[in-house]
């Protein structure tokens, strides 16, 4: 348990530097308009291929192995 607890913040620091740049590379096709609310007019079907893919499901299982490490810490945290 001892090993954990020295392993557990730095696996959380690699984790969210690599959620930060798999949601930072990952291209936007909505624009500025689309972030602020607004749109331009022509949505369009957009299918995720190559890299893009693999980024989108790096996104999800890290940002899912985040939360659960943090999880983990604070359970870790209340039995010591």
């Amino acid at each position: 348990m001892n090993l954990v607890v020295q392993i557990l913040p730095y696996a959380q620091i690699i984790l969210s530097v690599v959620l930060v740049l798999s949601i930072l590379l990952q291209q936007s096709g909505a624009g500025v308009g689309g972030a602020l609310g607004g749109g331009d007019g022509g949505s369009f079907h957009h299918t995720r291929r190559g890299f893009e893919k693999f980024l989108f499901f790096l996104s999800i299982i890290c940002g899912i192995l985040f939360a659960l490490f943090a999880l983990l810490s604070i359970i870790i945290k209340a039995n010591s």
